[in-house]
């Protein structure tokens, strides 16, 4: 027997704001999640990592303080009140949630895997379900890479590694993205003996060239790095995990006492069989969208992480409000040109749009804007070391093609170019006209603008 719903949902993360705005519609929803209720963010992402790197913020702000005439010292690191707060947080609004959801009669979650059986059929167990309309936010999953002896060795990924109830003395970090940058500046500020080992020659590939150097650079003050490295081999010797590594001149040993993966994600689509329903995935499984995130299949929909792009959880609830306004009939299209993403490691960086090298393989003749902290009052007055503002902007009109910051307050200093990249011409005229508070590390930003030139 099939049950009919008004709208079918797969995924509390994003997905649970579909959910609410379908239930205060008066429709019946069925809502899919195999884990907690939440989804990455909450659970595994965006808000226990923050709890940790701004405790890490502390210690490495208290320990630049000398710098600046004040003597200070870490006396000590209350991992367990750590974790205490994060678990406080992700446990509770996760149960908050998942009470709401039971008390709401216009709600049905079934707490298991979906698994398509026709394009608007799914199936959960023993129960089928179905519906015309159909919204998939199914997220993705840590990649565990091939690496000999890396099962049975053991390891850890941001989807457990927040459950630890003590720090490693020593950890192995296995990747060179966002996530190996926060983890990094988190355990090693705590007094972790820490190893980053990526297979790409450049630290946070992704970012501007000299953001990546700049935080490489600060880390590397308190752990070691590996790049351009392949594992070749983990095995378990005297109670450590061994991994023998080499790169194209030499190799190397690294001993840590525990693993963490930050090798990236696999989407989860294959859980949901989306072949079983017509739905077009690309060959890495992500799901194929239009401009208002329709698949292939008429009523069916997809976000966030789903997609396999721009994975923040900002931009996947600004997807649902496009998914939703689409469903009720008002044909919005998604603009994706000015997405802003932050890496919370030590120094901050925080970018949007494209970055100088992007700009230009794209064809564009740009001009760039470049501007240190320590040239500003405020930079000067903190001690500022690399940080720096760099903005990007097509010759031809002054719009802004993108932007990085990278130091303290990288992330608020960024959103004033969304703002503008939003704007009607998309240029920074209005904060080049308008008046910038002294001393503060705005006027970096400003600044970048103003000392535009070609590169």
């Amino acid at each position: 027997m099939v049950k009919e719903y008004d709208i079918i949902v797969i995924g509390s993360g994003a997905g649970l704001n579909i959910a609410n705005q379908a239930r205060d519609k008066g429709w019946k929803v069925a809502l899919f999640e195999n884990g907690p209720l939440g989804g990455t963010c909450l659970n595994r992402g965006c808000i226990p990592s923050k709890i940790w790197t701004s405790a890490a913020d502390a210690i490495r702000s208290a320990e630049d303080a000398a710098g600046m005439g004040v003597g200070t010292s870490i006396d000590y690191v209350d991992f367990s009140l750590l974790r205490s707060r994060l678990r406080h947080i992700v446990d509770g609004d996760s149960k908050s949630i998942e009470n709401a959801i039971d008390k709401d009669p216009q709600i049905d979650l079934f707490r298991r895997t979906a698994e398509f059986v026709d394009s608007k059929t799914l199936q959960a167990g023993m129960k089928k379900v179905s519906s015309e309309r159909i919204v998939i936010a199914s997220g993705v999953r840590t990649r565990v890479p091939e690496i000999k002896g890396l099962e049975k060795a053991g390891y850890l990924r941001s989807e457990d590694v927040f459950m630890i109830k003590e720090p490693p003395r020593s950890l192995a970090i296995l990747g060179g993205g966002y996530k190996a940058a926060e983890f990094a500046h988190f355990f090693s500020a705590i007094g972790v003996d820490v190893t980053v080992i990526g297979r790409n020659a450049r630290f946070l590939p992704s970012e501007d060239a000299d953001a990546s150097e700049a935080v490489l650079s600060r880390l590397s003050e308190r752990a070691d790095f590996f790049l351009g490295y392949d594992i070749d081999e983990v095995a378990m010797a005297n109670g450590k995990k061994k991994l023998t590594l080499s790169s194209k001149e030499e190799s190397a040993d690294v001993e840590a006492d525990e693993l963490l993966l930050c090798t990236g994600v696999v989407s989860n689509s294959d859980l949901l069989k989306p072949e079983m329903s017509g739905i077009e995935t690309d060959s890495a499984g992500y799901f194929i969208v239009d401009k208002r995130l329709r698949t292939n299949v008429k009523g069916v929909y997809a976000l966030g992480d789903a997609l396999g792009r721009n994975m923040f959880r900002h931009n996947a609830n600004y997807q649902s409000m496009v998914v939703w306004q689409n469903i009720i009939g008002k044909e919005v299209k998604a603009e994706e040109h000015a997405i802003p993403h932050a890496v919370f490691s030590w120094p901050q960086v925080a970018s949007v749009g494209m970055t100088e090298a992007e700009a230009k393989a794209r064809g564009f003749e740009v001009l760039v804007g470049h501007h240190r902290y320590a040239d500003s009052g405020k930079g000067y007055a903190i001690r500022s070391k690399e940080e720096f503002v760099k903005v990007v902007v097509d010759r031809r009109n002054k719009a802004i093609l993108g932007a990085t910051a990278c130091g303290p307050e990288a992330s608020s200093l960024i959103q004033t170019v969304v703002v503008m990249m939003n704007s009607d011409d998309g240029t920074p005229r209005p904060l080049i006209q308008g008046q910038v508070t002294h001393p503060t590390l705005a006027e970096v930003l400003e600044r970048a603008f103003r000392g535009l030139h070609a590169h």
